[in-house]
């Protein structure tokens, strides 16, 4: 997002922390911070699919009361009141271009979902099986670019996503995967639930850090690697393994941007270009 889209988000995300009590430091029930997340899901869905609708309502030369009212018009008696606030105060925002909005309305949702985990007690659970998830989907390569499809039908996505992951996750995964996956503009539906999954861990005050091992990393192994990162890192590490035989040996390590390649297949694949150099 571009300087004023990121302003505009911050301010609906302030409107949001009155809605969820996050303002007054006390958060609504879980069950109420979900209604409030299925609510803006599903108003990102229906601005995802129209094209002018969500031109209307990021449209700059229209009063922002005006499109705040349109908002009212279209909405009010189909979502909640909290949701129906936080929507019109998307709408009265100034948004680099439209499709900005309908990000943000997901960004929103997204963030009570995940508020709605917490309250729950279910943020570790909700983190690590979207990591899992992520990982099915890095390792087939039909159902990637199935998931991946902008394109694909929607209701198709979901009926697949629901034989996948109805009754084997928690309701709050399910439901932040279905719509993540199901909006418009995914592209790599690995990265898209990746990111989730890096939400839910920031959350709890943590950088997570993907670890690729030839084999599996006992609890010890673990611990040890943990207090290597976050001495060098300098703040809390969350470990997110992955097995990949592949890779020989050694360790292939990524925190955020920044991957650290010390597997047996990287040494010799360097090792064979400086000796055929």
């Amino acid at each position: 997002m571009q300087a004023a889209s990121r302003e505009a988000l911050a301010t609906s995300r302030e409107r949001l922390g009155l809605q969820t009590g996050s303002q007054q430091g006390s958060r609504a029930d879980g069950q109420a911070l979900l209604g409030l997340a299925d609510d803006l899901f599903s108003v990102a869905h229906v601005l995802s699919g129209q094209v002018s609708l969500r031109r209307a309502l990021a449209d700059a030369s229209v009063r922002p009361d005006d499109r705040a009212g349109l908002a009212d018009r279209l909405l009010r008696g189909k979502i909640g009141d909290g949701a129906l606030d936080v929507v019109q105060t998307v709408a009265r925002q100034r948004w680099s271009r439209p499709l900005d909005l309908v990000e943000a309305v997901e960004t929103l949702a997204t963030d009570v979902a995940l508020d709605a985990a917490q309250a729950r007690g279910e943020l570790d659970t909700v983190e690590d099986e979207l990591f899992r998830f992520g990982r099915i989907i890095d390792g087939d390569a039909a159902l990637a670019r199935l998931l991946g499809d902008p394109a694909a039908d929607r209701q198709g996505k979901t009926a697949l996503l629901d034989r996948l992951l109805a009754g084997k996750v928690s309701p709050i995964t399910e439901r932040l995967v279905r719509n993540a996956l199901t909006s418009q503009h995914v592209h790599n539906a690995a990265n898209a639930v990746e990111r989730i999954s890096e939400a839910a861990s920031a959350r709890r005050g943590q950088s997570v850090a993907h670890v690729t091992s030839a084999v599996e990393l006992d609890a010890a192994q673990q611990q040890r690697l943990t207090a290597i990162l976050e001495r060098t890192y300098g703040r809390t590490i969350g470990l997110q393994v992955q097995v990949e035989p592949a890779i020989i040996g050694g360790l292939v390590i990524r925190v955020g941007d920044e991957i650290v390649d010390g597997s047996i297949a990287h040494r010799l694949e360097a090792a064979g270009r400086r000796f055929a150099g």
